[in-house]
């Protein structure tokens, strides 16, 4: 067990019932820049500073003989530098004798520091929104199709309401575009409209960010509002909420029903007025099944509840959004492209269409920027993902009614499967990497699925 402890990628403090350090790894020595030869067999009081003493949880858990789970510590190392560790401390008992503390560090500097460039650049970017947010509105959404207008008149509707609401679209569809429209249409227009993606925050700092920190509740820290306060009287999008670890769910459930903040490491309940509007790329059937998001949670949230649809189920709304980005990618790439094809519309339609309207978007732009002189978007023209549609194809095409009869669904799949397998490595030369990146899938799997079907490069 001494040599896990001392070999682990995370620091380890081990000090016995007196204080005197018994065990001081390597990366713990990286972690604090104190050689392990000064540290090892002194008491801990005489190694740390007395700014520090008040606050370490190895001296608490020595005192109390209580673990403490994922407490965040920011203390100055011997070279004048801040570091920021989360730390488990917890105390080692030998049937009813007391051994001593051990303290297991992670170091967070660097994302901590990432931490507070978020909410600076959520802080200025609603300071400065006037001017350099893109605020979205119900007429920016396109769509003619039934339901798409069906999902729009719903928005419309929550936007005259102030209570919560949750969004299942798929990605791509346009969450947040429907997120803004609702909060630019509603009676707090006036006020911050914030999007935090949960997905993107590391899960030690994701408590700080949304409800703030406050000066002294932990070594180093500082006022600091979360995106609740920052959203005060706004909105605050919570996008892919299915992200959301599952002990902030229970405290976001609290703010929501008590609608108060209790910033990390703060005793004082502060109000706030937000609405809030939760995305998922994932259907609430799913999420609630696979245990991501807490049914108290969904259920508080889902107080109107808008699916949006994907573009595959409203293809007729295709036309109307290749001519909003050519009309986009003129400007943006100079160019004078007139229009697009029927013949083209046509092929657009045969596609599956799984990254929704920015996928289409993408092949839009990438269209255009292949583009010379011409006038306008023939189907000659056009770079698909063919992944999709060609599956789709191939098992229409390739299997009757009779065939199926003789071949299982696994036997099906991965008939296609290899065919496009064979027929992407051929049109990027074997190349592994550019296969696997037009595949949507990692090299290492696809290496795996080339050695299942027995797939290899004759040529060479």
């Amino acid at each position: 067990m001494r040599e896990i402890l001392l070999n682990i990628d995370e620091g380890i403090h081990f000090i016995d019932k007196n204080g005197k350090t018994i065990i001081y790894n390597d990366y713990m020595e990286k972690i604090e820049k104190m050689s392990k030869n000064y540290v090892m067999n002194k008491s801990f009081m005489d190694i740390v500073d007395e700014i520090n003493i008040k606050n370490s949880t190895l001296l608490e858990v020595l005192n109390k003989k209580k673990t403490i789970k994922n407490n965040m510590q920011r203390y100055v190392d011997k070279n004048g530098k801040e570091i920021t560790t989360i730390n488990t401390t917890i105390p080692i008992i030998n049937g009813n004798d007391f051994i001593g503390a051990l303290e297991i560090s992670k170091d967070v500097t660097t994302m901590e520091t990432m931490s507070e460039q978020i909410i600076n650049l959520k802080k200025n970017s609603t300071n400065k929104e006037k001017k350099t947010y893109r605020r979205y509105r119900f007429e920016d959404i396109i769509g003619n199709s039934k339901l798409m207008k069906a999902s729009i008149k719903k928005c419309e509707k929550a936007s005259k309401s102030d209570a919560s609401v949750f969004i299942y679209g798929e990605t791509g569809t346009g969450k947040e575009l429907i997120s803004q429209s609702i909060h630019y249409a509603s009676s707090r227009k006036q006020y911050p409209f914030i999007a935090q993606n949960c997905a993107a925050l590391p899960e030690s700092l994701f408590e700080g960010i949304l409800f703030g920190t406050i000066k002294g509740g932990f070594t180093g820290a500082v006022d600091r509002p979360g995106l609740f306060e920052q959203a005060d009287k706004g909105t605050l999008l919570l996008d892919e909420i299915n992200s959301m670890p599952m002990m902030l769910q229970a405290k976001l459930l609290r703010v929501l029903q008590e609608g108060y903040v209790r910033r990390v490491g703060g005793t004082k309940d502060i109000p706030v007025d937000v609405r809030v509007i939760a995305t998922t790329n994932e259907s609430p059937t799913q999420i609630l099944n696979e245990n991501k998001i807490r049914k108290d949670l969904y259920y508080r949230l889902n107080v109107i509840n808008i699916e949006i649809p994907p573009l595959r189920e409203r293809k007729e709304d295709i036309s109307l959004l290749c001519d909003m980005f050519i009309k986009k990618y003129n400007k943006k790439l100079n160019k004078n492209v007139k229009g697009i094809s029927y013949d083209s519309i046509n092929y657009l339609k045969k596609h599956n269409w799984q990254g929704n309207v920015r996928e289409l978007e993408n092949v839009i732009y990438s269209t255009m920027s292949m583009m010379d002189n011409e006038k306008n978007i023939v189907p000659e023209m056009i770079h698909l993902n063919e992944y999709y549609y060609l599956k789709e194809k191939k098992i229409n095409e390739e299997y009757s009614l009779d065939d199926l009869e003789y071949k299982t669904l696994d036997h099906i799949i991965g008939d296609v499967e290899e065919g496009y397998i064979i027929e992407s490595l051929e049109k990027t030369g074997y190349n592994v990497s550019k296969s696997a990146a037009i595949l949507g899938i990692n090299r290492q799997n696809l290496q795996y699925k080339m050695k299942k079907y027995n797939i290899k490069n004759f040529n060479k």
